[in-house]
């Protein structure tokens, strides 16, 4: 299906879902904006299709400052939603710091709004493996997972049956590749964050755990008063968990618990290369 094709199919999408995402909520779709390419399409894919909608993007204490600048000059009508609690303050209160095994940032800064609404969102099954089993149309909270016209013949009648805490999350652009994006935002003339002009494939958190190695370092030297504010939120946590960290020994320190976490290497691994190798070194 070529670029024409898939929006066309995911206009479609949209128009069919609204009747269902105006049954759960009087203001229609939620979207889920970040600012970043992908969910400027669905956005925009949300404007074509013309259907009732509101863009809400939750920010998380560690957003780029230039991405919380494109989107209140290019999209005033997405509404920012500041956290109850810096990531800061949460790694004291979750005692960790969030890694991709357990990545519980996500889960507390974004995964929870949406609730009791039918939400588009901008994934891709390009983006990652984990992406690659995702569907048109998910119930979270629920065990169904298929496409549109499956849940719409399957779902239950009564709207009200579903809790408060389910939302269902409708990917009207799974199919699209990264090169369908640039070439629809083009297509549109629609200008994007300049963050992706400076290397960033990708945009979300500053020193995100699922980001690459390399990113993590850019970020580190983009913004020193986030690394900075990362190593007080470890100081605190070793202090207020003094177990925390026992596994770097002699070495325990929130500049080396920091090197370590943007290195994306296992505690040992880690370990073994930054000090076990300068004593080899030293002996030599």
């Amino acid at each position: 299906m070529n670029l024409h094709g898939k929006i066309d199919y995911s206009i479609s999408l949209i128009k069919k879902a609204e009747k269902l995402a105006l049954d759960y909520c009087e203001d229609g779709f939620s979207l889920a904006f970040s600012g970043g390419k992908d969910s400027q399409v669905i956005h925009e894919l949300a404007v074509m299709a013309d259907v009732k909608f509101k863009a809400h993007m939750n920010l998380t204490s560690v957003d780029p400052p230039q991405v919380i600048r494109f989107v209140r000059k290019n999209y005033p009508d997405v509404e920012l939603h500041r956290p109850k609690e810096s990531i800061y303050k949460l790694i004291v209160k979750k005692k960790l710091l969030p890694t991709r095994i357990n990545r519980w940032c996500c889960a507390v800064l974004k995964e929870q709004s949406g609730a009791g609404t039918v939400t588009i969102v901008g994934v891709r099954r390009e983006e990652s493996i984990r992406r690659r089993n995702r569907n048109e149309v998910e119930i979270w909270g629920r065990k169904f997972s298929g496409n549109f016209d499956q849940f719409s013949e399957h779902r239950e009648t009564e709207v009200s049956c579903v809790s408060g805490k389910d939302k269902i999350v409708l990917n009207p652009i799974l199919q699209w590749t990264e090169k369908d994006v640039w070439a629809f935002l083009s297509l549109r003339g629609l200008p994007h964050c300049e963050l992706y002009d400076m290397g960033y494939k990708r945009i979300g958190c500053i020193m995100c755990p699922m980001a690459s190695k390399s990113s993590a370092h850019r970020d580190r030297k983009m913004f020193p008063k986030v690394e900075r504010a990362y190593k007080k939120a470890i100081e605190r946590l070793i202090k207020e968990v003094p177990e925390y960290g026992s596994a770097f020994g002699k070495h325990r320190s929130a500049d080396v618990i920091f090197d370590w976490w943007v290195s994306k290497k296992s505690i040992r691994k880690y370990i073994s290369d930054e000090f076990d190798q300068l004593k080899i070194n030293f002996k030599k």
